[in-house]
């Protein structure tokens, strides 16, 4: 039988679990480096491959492989959820839809000449963990990586900003604000400051350029001076560079807020910069030619619309191997990603098809890596 009709029929075979997988982990969501039951629930479907737990000194992350051939395919899992609003990113979908792709391809591996290495990803969400596993040699030796994920339409690929992730906080001294506030250094007023300042930085900012945050502890009583206060704050830039520029200005913003009222500032890096993308145009090609065959169209891209703006620890795998990050579609009755309602529409019957599809596209164009020479000979040089 064809490779592909063979892949297929796996993921067929497999449907009912791969869902039950995918709503499994969006009724347990786990946020960044604490997906212990995902993990695990995760790495426990892929029969028949070496699975390494706690791989790359992460207690979360996880390595499997199958098959021996010379191309090394490594497709991404991802299972982190966000606070409060769960798998609002969708990462049961692609979770789901990587366990699918590597069932499929563990089948046919050595036929086609082909090692696939599923790599369970922790800390997507604001953590880096694919940036710290690629620095510890999870992806030495791969020579393509992929991975889908969930949007409300299809699309090849994304605007994919590089971003900074990091806390601030401002350090004053407590007072009774009515009887002696003029004791106090207010540490709420610093941070004021800072984003006022952030506010008009904005009309100066390049095309790309974002800033936000939250503020996530800004004092404890109304007549007390606050004297600590802490926020969580993102950068994001069109490239490692602008956003090296960007991150200079808007923490400058923070030290003039310390500076107007005395308090002091510090900064604590939240996770490793996640960089720009760079999608390898061969590889995305055949992941197109594949998702349109089941049906999936990219009409969007056809046209030139604007593309979605995100940010991924996918983008620094990418500058390392040949790498694809397309968006698979799902009806989502108009929310967009990080809402709840996107959230409940992963586990709708669209959000299984996007498994089914995720997977069945993925596991076809590894295929077409392994099997069409003029692609797998780009993928080995």
């Amino acid at each position: 039988m064809d490779p592909k009709l063979r892949a297929a029929s796996v993921i067929d075979r497999r449907i009912g679990d791969l869902v039950a997988l995918s709503h499994d982990l969006h009724a347990h969501p786990e946020t960044s480096f604490e997906e212990h039951r995902s993990a695990t629930a995760v790495a426990s479907m892929l029969d028949g491959f070496e699975v390494t737990m706690g791989a790359y000194g992460m207690p979360t992350a996880f390595s499997a492989r199958a098959g021996s051939g010379e191309l090394v395919v490594a497709i991404c899992a991802e299972y982190d959820a966000l606070p409060d609003v769960g798998h609002a990113c969708g990462h049961n979908v692609i979770s789901a839809a990587a366990v699918g792709a590597g069932l499929a391809l563990a089948e046919i591996a050595d036929e086609v000449g082909l090692t696939v290495l599923v790599l369970g990803t922790p800390g997507e969400e604001g953590g880096g963990g694919k940036v710290l596993m690629l620095e510890r040699g999870a992806f030495d030796g791969a020579h393509a990586a992929m991975m889908v994920h969930p949007w409300p339409v299809d699309r090849l690929a994304g605007q994919c900003l590089a971003v900074s992730h990091f806390d601030v906080a401002f350090s004053g001294r407590e007072a009774h604000a009515s009887a002696a506030p003029w004791e106090g250094v207010n540490a709420l007023d610093a941070m004021t400051v800072a984003q006022v300042g952030i506010g008009l930085l904005r009309q100066q900012l390049h095309p790309g350029d974002q800033v936000h945050g939250v503020v996530l502890e800004g004092g404890v009583a109304a007549n007390i001076i606050p004297e600590k206060v802490r926020g969580r704050f993102m950068c994001r830039a069109t490239t490692l560079p602008d956003l090296q520029r960007l991150d200079q200005r808007v923490r400058a913003c923070f030290e003039a807020g310390a500076h107007a009222t005395g308090a002091t500032v510090s900064f604590e890096e939240c996770s490793p910069v996640y960089s720009h993308m760079q999608s390898d145009a061969p590889l995305l090609a055949a992941y197109r030619a594949n998702a349109e065959a089941l049906g999936r169209r990219f009409t969007l891209d056809d046209e030139g619309a604007p593309l979605p703006t995100f940010s991924t620890d996918m983008a620094n795998v990418s500058l390392a191997v040949p790498t694809i990050h397309p968006l698979i579609g799902l009806h989502t009755g108009g929310a967009v990603n990080h809402q709840h309602a996107f959230a409940a529409a992963t586990v709708t019957p669209s959000g299984d098809v996007a498994v089914r599809d995720g997977a069945t596209a993925l596991a076809w164009t590894a295929i077409d890596a392994a099997t069409q020479p003029s692609l797998r000979e780009h993928l080995l040089a």
